[in-house]
């Protein structure tokens, strides 16, 4: 049996002046994309200096403007990685580059070595400030660890001086969820104080929850408490880097956001160390949801998804949210009707506002295609088939043919599991379309009788047919083809149908459309009924055809 009691939760803050919980979100904030250093360094197999150029194109594309590429003084493929951005001109003069290192004389000066010829740059400093780490990686003293960052920080100042491009300077208490708010706030200060931070001339504070160790209420709270608690907010960009140990670091992202931050770094499909680090695409996306425009370019998730995968070598998850191949799918009978009946009334509104059940965006916004919205398995229900029916053929059945031919597709489902398209369409021509058995129908003339006043019908019908095979030509009158028909079999003692009902429509658009008619009838005014379907050019020979189709069901 687990033993809960070999843990213990960590002191959080009491701050009941929260007003986080009574705020929207808005607007975007400053995007930063880490795949390129907490991404890759994250991978079984890093990405070659190939892939982290198609990687950092994609970014790019994408409209990240601050991209934090690697740790060049740690690392000579990072070092070499930014010297081939360099060299190549492959930096946009509106985007930064990041890099990070550890506050150490000789790696900051490998670092700015790195960057020179770079147009924009974001240096980013940290070092751990937790209880945790003070104690059993450190044993340092409060003071001792924040004169390594006020010394990082001096450093990065006395550097910077000759460095001919635009610097930025970021800094980060890491593991700031296990750091008491109180001491990541004095060290944060000294940063800023050190660096001469003025409302021109910002500091990033990155708060990472390098380790998720709270609900993400309690992180907002964190969060709060540092941007009121800071003497002169103005002169920092207040940044979050929240990983996802917990499972919420969309939430704690989110959240956040509420709470102050004006920048969230994070990855594509929340790739990182562990459990990953925020997924970024999973933010953006619940804000274009929301009416709130992410300022990022994600019409194609598609081409987002071939890159990630070819350059990280990690599949996407199919549940991913928004991402994942089944996430615009339904298997479930009652969300497929659902679906249906929510687009169809989509498109007959022709709404300002996206508003379909279980579909919170509209797949196309991502260039995904409705026609992957529904599959079929034996949870699926009428809805569903009917909805494959429409959007990938054409037919629109009527709404009490939907449980008869559901019935058909569900044994198929129950042995075989799910059912293709196309598998449902084969078998709707088989049930309806192709049957011709007993009756085959050979030629029909029908004649108008409009001009006859002596007569109280104004349609003859004359019907070549087989019978189990032997030939049969049948005559009748009636108001219209399919009462002629009805007429005639019965005069004829081979038939007595009842017509139920009777639907038709065009199958496309165009004068080349074909027409579908669906007829609902039955023997002897008796049950069972069904339906037959007939497919034709002229809809008169469709009905007739529907007609025949529907006897060859009954007598099965």
């Amino acid at each position: 049996m687990l033993n809960s009691k070999k843990y213990k939760r960590f002191k959080t803050i009491n701050f009941e002046e929260r007003t986080w919980p009574n705020k929207l979100i808005s607007k975007a904030p400053i995007w930063c994309s880490v795949d390129l250093r907490d991404g890759n360094q994250a991978l079984i197999n890093p990405m070659t200096v190939d892939e982290k150029k198609e990687m950092f194109r994609l970014l790019v594309e994408l409209g990240f403007k601050e991209i934090e590429i690697g740790f060049p003084s740690a690392s000579q493929i990072e070092f070499d990685f930014l010297r081939t951005l360099v060299n190549e001109n492959l930096i946009p003069d509106d985007v930064a580059v990041q890099v990070l290192t550890q506050a150490r004389p000789h790696l900051i000066k490998r670092t700015f070595e790195s960057l020179k010829g770079v147009k924009k740059a974001v240096l980013h400093i940290y070092n751990s400030t937790s209880i945790l780490q003070r104690d059993v990686v450190f044993n340092m003293s409060k003071n001792e660890i924040k004169n390594i960052a006020v010394e990082g920080t001096a450093l990065v100042k006395e550097y910077a001086k000759d460095f001919e491009g635009e610097l930025s300077l970021e800094y980060s208490p890491e593991s700031f969820t296990g750091t008491e708010v109180e001491y990541a706030l004095e060290i944060c200060e000294a940063v800023l104080d050190t660096w001469g931070a003025t409302k021109e001339n910002k500091v990033i504070i990155n708060l990472p929850a390098t380790v998720e160790m709270d609900t993400p209420n309690i992180f907002a709270d964190q969060i709060e408490w540092m941007s009121s608690k800071f003497k002169n907010r103005e002169r920092i960009i207040l940044s979050v880097h929240p990983h996802n140990d917990r499972g919420t670091g969309v939430a704690a992202a989110e959240m956040a956001l509420l709470a102050g931050a004006d920048r969230v770094e994070g990855t594509l499909f929340g790739n990182g160390e562990r459990t990953g680090n925020v997924d970024i695409l999973n933010i953006a996306y619940n804000m274009f949801s929301q009416g709130v425009n992410p300022e990022l370019n994600l019409e194609d998730i598609q081409k987002i998804i071939d890159v990630y995968e070819r350059c990280c070598k990690i599949p996407v998850h199919i549940r991913h949210p928004y991402a994942g191949k089944l996430v615009f799918t339904a298997f479930s009978g009652s969300h497929q009707d659902a679906i249906n009946k929510g687009m169809s009334k989509y498109r007959e509104r022709a709404g300002q506002y996206w508003e379909v059940p279980y579909l919170p965006i509209d797949p196309s916004d991502l260039g995904r295609e409705y026609e992957a919205l529904v599959r079929i398995n034996s949870q699926s229900g009428k809805g569903g088939i009917a909805f494959v029916m429409d959007r990938y053929y054409g037919y629109k059945m009527p709404k009490a043919m939907h449980k008869e031919f559901a019935d058909v597709i569900q044994k198929i489902s129950e042995v075989k599991g799910e059912v293709a398209p196309q598998v449902i369409m084969n078998k709707f021509e088989e049930e309806y379309l192709a049957k011709e058995e007993p009756f085959k129908l050979i030629r029909f003339r029908i004649k108008d009788l409009h001009d006859d006043n002596d007569l109280d019908v104004d349609t003859e019908v004359a019907v070549r047919f087989s019978y189990r095979g032997e030939e049969k030509v049948i005559e009748g009158y009636g108001n219209g083809p399919i009462d002629s028909l009805r007429r005639a079999l019965l005069d004829a003692k081979i038939a007595n149908i009842h017509i139920i009902d009777y639907v038709e429509h065009a199958l496309g658009k165009g004068a080349e459309a074909k027409a579908a008619a669906y007829v609902n009838m039955n023997l002897d005014n008796r049950e069972p009924s069904t339906f037959g379907v007939g497919v034709d050019s002229n809809i008169t020979v469709a009905s007739i055809k529907a007609v025949f189709s529907a006897l060859n069901r009954l007598y099965k």
